[in-house]
């Protein structure tokens, strides 16, 4: 019988699904088997000598070693040379993320975040290992030892103060991997991109997500989309889809006042309806009743903003079709537009010009691979008015031509 690849629970502690971060303890005597991480979380190696397999790296694992997993890595602990003792920290991604992108230095923030998925693997020695040191002990003194149950008191401003403790760990991360010169990975697999579908997925669940756009982006055939992820997790792609997006919905529910139809346009379920029947199947509990149950726990960030930006989000990507202006736009929300950019990079990390280009070049490459629609009638349907434009555009985002694209990812498919 076929052994699936386990995937991890979403939530952060077992018995707190509330608690946006845990702290604990653990020691691996022998290697284990493949992990996909629903929720992500810093490793720090104390002491002992093995390896690590994250997506398609190898990477040695020490004394001084500071390891990031993120949202659907897939994790397995290879060739144990001496026992190794970690001190972990699991945190809620969403709600950090957004408090990073929420600061005042927008692009910074973003980078930061981009640069956290460039490797999973920093190295640290000196003052840098100090410092992380007392970081993760901060955290502990604020969450204590989850597999002990020994849990701290509340205090004033404790998740506040949580989130300034894992963004620190964050920033002192990415600058860490900026600075290391030797190479971090210790071996690299065959180059097999198929890993990353699972966490591009997850990455883009306020966007359509369907078979074709995996097909396109990974230049697979939808079967061979389908049949990956199956043999991976066991679970059909519709219900991988669901599976994620009950974290994110979660998250929602748990950290905003958003309605449902607010929550299921950002996630991109169909309706209230659809998303209630998606989480009382997956839940086995009524989605008013978790809501009246749990929420609500903190106040991570102005909930009229947060609300303002998804209704920015939605009302481009309605009509991004249409010769839509960034000051009409502004103008239509009673905001400037630096206040509407700094939004929307909140969002969808794009400014105003760059989340309407992308909408129009993805939907123009829908047309030219599932139509025979000219180019010139392609342009106008994706909301240019001319089709020098709109090959300026698509060359800048997909560096081909529209025709060269319809043919080189036709054949591909094909």
């Amino acid at each position: 019988m076929k052994e699936y690849i386990e995937l991890q629970t979403q939530f952060c502690s077992k018995i707190d699904i509330k608690k946006i971060c845990t702290f604990d303890y653990e020691t691996i005597t022998e290697g284990t088997a493949p992990l996909y991480h629903k929720s992500p979380r810093f490793i720090l190696v104390k002491k002992g000598k093995g390896k690590i397999a994250a997506d398609r790296n190898e990477y040695e694992l020490k004394e001084g070693v500071l390891f990031s997993i993120l949202p659907w890595e897939c994790t397995q602990i290879l060739d144990i040379e001496e026992p190794l003792s970690f001190e972990i920290v699991k945190y809620n991604y969403d709600v950090v993320a957004d408090t990073l992108k929420s600061s005042s230095s927008i692009n910074d923030n973003v980078s930061i975040l981009k640069k956290l998925e460039e490797t999973s693997y920093a190295y640290l020695q000196g003052d840098i290992k100090k410092e992380v040191e007392y970081l993760f002990g901060r955290i502990q003194e604020e969450v204590g030892v989850e597999s002990v149950m020994d849990f701290r008191e509340r205090r004033s401003y404790q998740e506040m103060n949580i989130i300034m403790q894992l963004s620190s760990l964050i920033i002192t991360f990415c600058r860490t991997i900026m600075e290391q010169k030797a190479p971090a990975c210790v071996k690299s697999k065959a180059f097999d991109n198929r890993m990353l579908i699972f966490r591009y997925i997850y990455m883009h669940l306020s966007e359509k997500m369907t078979l074709e756009r995996l097909s396109k982006q990974f230049y697979l055939s939808k079967n061979s989309v389908r049949i990956y992820i199956y043999e991976k997790t066991g679970l059909a792609f519709p219900e991988l889809v669901n599976e994620m997006r009950i974290v994110k919905t979660i998250h929602y529910l748990l950290y905003t006042d958003l309605t449902l139809e607010e929550i299921a346009a950002i996630l991109g379920y169909v309706d209230a309806a659809h998303i209630s029947k998606v989480f009382s199947y997956r839940m086995e509990n009524k989605i008013s009743d978790y809501r009246k149950t749990y929420q609500k726990v903190l106040s991570i960030a102005d909930i009229e903003e947060k609300k303002l930006a998804f209704q920015l989000v939605e009302y481009i990507s309605k009509n991004f079709r249409e010769e839509i202006q960034v000051f009409d736009v502004a103008e239509k929300f009673g905001i400037s537009i630096e206040e509407m950019n700094k939004h929307l990079i909140m969002q969808v990390e794009n400014n105003f010009y760059d989340f309407l280009n992308r909408l129009r070049i993805d939907h123009a490459c829908e047309l030219l691979l599932c139509t025979d629609m000219p180019i010139t009638d392609i342009a106008i349907e994706s909301g240019y008015n001319t089709v020098k434009t709109f090959r300026r555009n698509f060359i800048q985002r997909r560096h081909l031509l529209p025709n060269e694209f319809r043919l080189s990812h036709a054949k591909l498919i094909n």
